[in-house]
């Protein structure tokens, strides 16, 4: 059997590949070496801009099948039917670290499902806790800068993570769950996957609901300590890539039961908590969670940067019967998660195998771009209303209409009975058995007692006082010792 020969990009064969063509034996190389100048120009441009946040990634294939009736909620055609199932891709990922980063480190985790429905791609993008730091877009990019690394240091600051959470006290529900047992997953496979932000679904009748989804890992929660994860990280810093790789590989399939908790729309205003806050939970208690189905990851990427780095998530992909609701920080993420794409990838990105819709072809009037393959032919239009018969729109919006009313403005969110920004963190704190609030005073001392400024840190303290006093009494105790040793 012949081998394949190597060729240049525009097909030529390679006579040499190992020598570049130089003015006799000693010489000069020859700007006319074009197989030289081909690689080293393309190797000049092998780098993509990273991901400004979630740049550390893994991801792989799978299934979701509906196991519970959910129709009375919503008619998005992947949901219609209990055995149906619909193709994925999950994206798992660290927050604030940069592309080299380590996998087990103190940092949520994203985790970004696409599922290719016959409708169309939606993507769910969330993380691995039901909560974030904050709840207004407009701060998203400072709360980023101040947990990334310090433009004169060159590395992560306490001073500056501890200070933006000493001016942000609706962080200290997220600053409890990150800074316990779950702040260090073992692994990707045993932690679980939350949409984070409120949604809305839609039923055939046009009646309305907010839902929050909650992936719960049938592997079983799974955490690391501060110790072990130092350890982990320094063996192996791609241990979570390599986990999720491996267990796959050798047929053993990572699998998650979706549940979701649905809130009828009309409920919404007088909920004890702004259901669109994304610094709270709704309690099981008050909206229990109800099954949906299985979601199962049996198959890896043939090539990570291809699949895993190219792979583009937007919480701006809904279909039909799934939409957003008024939760601010997931109406920043609309735009800003589609603009991130466009800018590192393209304008034609949703073109890439990963991206694309599989079961349905996109029909749009979009054109050019780099990368355009422009594949409609010659007798299709750019433009549309056109007489030739091109693609035209249904009429029917993908979900109700949210409704609006007041002025334009600033304005802080509506006030709940129970808006304030400590109350749900000091429940998450008195939820916890004596050893993990242990592990978790010891874990926010061990930070905040590296913060230079006294001020900071007394800001601090106080929002950990207001969840709970023994909880902030424990950690200045706690924080006084390390400072004194």
């Amino acid at each position: 059997m012949s081998k394949r020969v190597l060729t240049t990009e525009s097909g030529a064969p390679v006579a040499d590949n190992q020598n570049s063509a130089s003015a006799g034996v000693g010489g000069p190389l020859l700007l006319q070496d074009q197989h030289l100048l081909e690689k080293l120009a393309r190797f000049n441009r092998e780098r993509i801009p990273e991901r400004v946040v979630h740049a550390r990634g893994s991801g792989a294939y799978g299934h979701f099948e509906v196991t519970d009736d959910v129709t009375g909620f919503t008619h998005a055609d992947f949901l219609s039917e209990v055995g149906k199932r619909t193709e994925v891709f999950l994206r798992f990922s660290t927050v604030a670290d940069s592309l080299g980063g380590a996998d087990a480190v103190r940092d949520p985790r994203g985790f970004a499902l696409k599922f290719y429905t016959a409708e169309g791609n939606y993507d769910l993008v969330g993380n691995n806790t039901p909560v974030f730091f904050i709840k207004d877009p407009i701060k998203f990019p400072d709360f980023i800068h101040s947990q990334k690394r310090d433009p004169f240091t060159g590395r992560q600051e306490p001073d500056n993570v501890w200070d933006f959470w000493a001016h942000a006290p609706e962080a200290t529900h997220q600053v409890t769950w990150l800074m316990g047992d779950r702040g260090i997953p073992a692994s990707y496979r045993h932690m679980n996957g939350y949409g984070s932000h409120t949604y809305q679904w839609t039923n055939a009748e046009g009646e309305a609901f907010f839902v929050k989804y909650h992936f719960k890992t049938n592997q079983g929660v799974r955490c690391l300590s501060a110790e072990q994860g130092a350890e982990l990280a320094g063996k192996d810093p791609n241990s979570h890539q390599t986990d999720l790789l491996q267990a796959i590989e050798r047929g053993v399939h990572p699998s998650w039961t979706l549940y979701v908790q649905l809130m009828p729309a009309a409920e919404a205003a007088d909920y004890r908590f702004n259901p669109f806050d994304l610094t709270k939970v709704w309690p099981h208690k008050d909206y229990p969670l109800q099954r949906v189905g299985r979601l199962v990851l049996d198959r890896n990427p043939d090539n990570v940067f291809a699949e895993v780095e190219q792979a583009a998530f937007s919480p701006n992909n809904f279909v039909p019967g799934i939409g957003p609701s008024p939760d601010k920080m997931l109406q920043g993420r609309l735009f800003a998660y589609a603009d991130a794409h466009r800018y590192r990838l393209g304008v034609n990105h949703t073109l890439l195998a990963v991206n694309a819709p599989k079961a349905t072809t996109a029909q749009n009037y979009g054109r050019d771009g780099f990368m355009a393959t422009n594949p409609q032919g010659r007798h299709a239009k750019n433009y549309e209303p056109n007489s030739y018969d091109g693609p035209v729109e249904t009429g029917r919006p993908l979900s109700a209409p949210l409704a609006v009313n007041g002025h334009t403005g600033t304005h802080e969110a509506p006030l709940h009975t129970k808006d304030d920004h400590f109350f749900q963190a000091g429940e998450l704190y008195r939820l916890m058995s004596a050893e993990e609030k242990s592990r978790l005073i010891a874990n926010i001392a061990g930070g905040l007692s590296q913060v230079s400024r006294d001020d900071v840190i007394e800001k601090n303290l106080a929002h950990f006082h207001a969840a709970d006093p023994e909880y902030g009494k424990r950690v200045e105790e706690a924080v006084r010792a390390l400072r004194e040793d």
